[in-house]
């Protein structure tokens, strides 16, 4: 396999003395040696989030010495992000992950360079943000960025080291289209809006991110150097109960609209809109879609209704395992997960006002539209789910 990097992009690299030092496990192995620690140092890599995938990825690649890092991501560093994020700690809290991430990158390798973007990733802007990059690394959670950063590495001939995680399972491959297949090769078309649950509604074990992290580290590390059998053409599938990997081989699709013989995708899209789901808070399909689809209630609405003791049910569309950890059973609120109150329907009342709700708002407003399109009309959907009603509310109960 070709090395990413130019040979003549090394002629004036130097390693200092403390370098050498840093990095001698590398340089006796002849597959790196003192060549290929020189292609790593000119490399640049991008990172996508800085999250569950992007902490082992941020550690582990300024660990080995890539020359340039950069790190897309707004979002801010919570509670709930401190069981598997281990670039973060529990002082970051409510800082920005950018910053908790580039501290801990220059404490682990301070000759490295690191770039931070901190806004969502947009049609608008990832073409200008992936071109000074020679890899791209997929550490997202939602299928409008995956789609996004697939065909902006499609049309700017880039590798997509890709990763995914839920609850037990990853999956890891390189897509780089000049080679093997991409993304929209394997995945056409994105999944029907809320069949495909996220870590934030699911859960996830806290190691797996450290072990598809690490497994996508490696990818760029190797396309980097030029050395073994990337993942390209090939999808790894990592079960963590059962301890074992199994490999899907991936064609090349001749009629992939953005790789294909004649593609007909020849600039960046609306993704939000492909795919039917937001990809991100800020965004205004964001705002559409939690915010005008269904009618909503906030907490302290709420409170001040059940306090006139007006008649109102509360429905609870989470699973049981997470009503154990807070509910508003108290308020004689009935659980019926969300897959299923379609089976479950007629042992609600069309007649009583309900208030439904899950965790952050997601789940319950998906709930409503399906009870809507079967007749049902008066539900409110509880804004920020029971995590705000506990924020705003009832500070006792504890927030996931």
């Amino acid at each position: 396999m070709k090395s990413l990097i130019d040979p003549a992009a090394i002629a004036g690299i130097q390693l200092s003395h403390e370098e050498v030092r840093r990095y001698s496990r590398h340089l006796i192995m002849p597959e790196v040696g003192m060549a290929g620690q020189k292609k790593l140092k000119a490399a640049s890599v991008l990172l996508i989030g800085a999250g569950g995938l992007g902490s082992p990825l941020a550690m582990y690649l300024a660990a080995a010495g890539i020359g340039r890092i950069g790190l897309v991501d707004y979002d801010v560093v919570d509670a709930t992000n401190l069981q598997r994020q281990v670039i973060h700690g529990t002082k970051d809290v409510g800082r920005p992950k950018l910053e908790s991430a580039k501290a801990r990158i220059l404490d682990i390798n301070p000759h490295v360079q690191v770039d931070s973007y901190p806004v969502p990733l947009t049609s608008e802007n990832a073409l200008e943000i992936f071109a000074p990059y020679d890899v791209i690394i997929d550490g997202t959670d939602n299928f409008p960025t995956r789609y996004l950063t697939n065909d902006a590495c499609v049309l700017l001939g880039k590798p997509n080291v890709y990763g995914s995680i839920y609850r037990f399972d990853g999956q890891a491959s390189v897509f780089y289209a000049k080679e093997g297949p991409c993304y929209r090769c394997l995945f056409p078309e994105p999944p029907p809006p809320g069949l495909v649950p996220s870590c934030a509604e699911g859960g996830v074990l806290g190691i797996l991110p450290g072990v598809i992290g690490a497994i996508q580290a490696t990818e760029a590390i190797k396309l980097i150097l030029g050395i073994g059998e990337t993942l390209i053409g090939r999808l790894m599938l990592y079960d963590a109960l059962t301890m074992t990997v199994e490999e899907v081989y991936l064609q090349k699709n001749p009629n992939c609209p953005v790789c294909g013989e004649n593609p007909t995708l020849t600039a960046l899209i609306d993704y939000e809109q492909f795919c039917g789901t937001p990809a991100h808070d800020r965004s205004l399909y964001h705002t559409q879609a939690m915010g005008t689809a269904v009618p909503t209630i906030t907490p302290r609405s709420l409170k001040e209704r059940l306090q006139r003791g007006e008649r109102l049910r509360l429905l609870d569309v989470r699973e049981p395992h997470e009503w154990d950890i807070a509910n508003l059973g108290h308020y004689g609120a009935r659980l019926i997960p969300k897959n299923r109150v379609l089976e479950r329907m007629g042992e609600l009342d069309t007649a009583t006002e309900t208030v439904v709700y899950c965790r952050s708002g997601a789940r319950s407003a998906a709930a409503i539209r399906t009870l809507q399109q079967h007749g049902f009309k008066k539900l409110l959907n509880l804004e920020g789910g029971i995590n705000r009603w506990a924020m705003e509310v009832e500070p006792e109960l504890p927030t996931y």
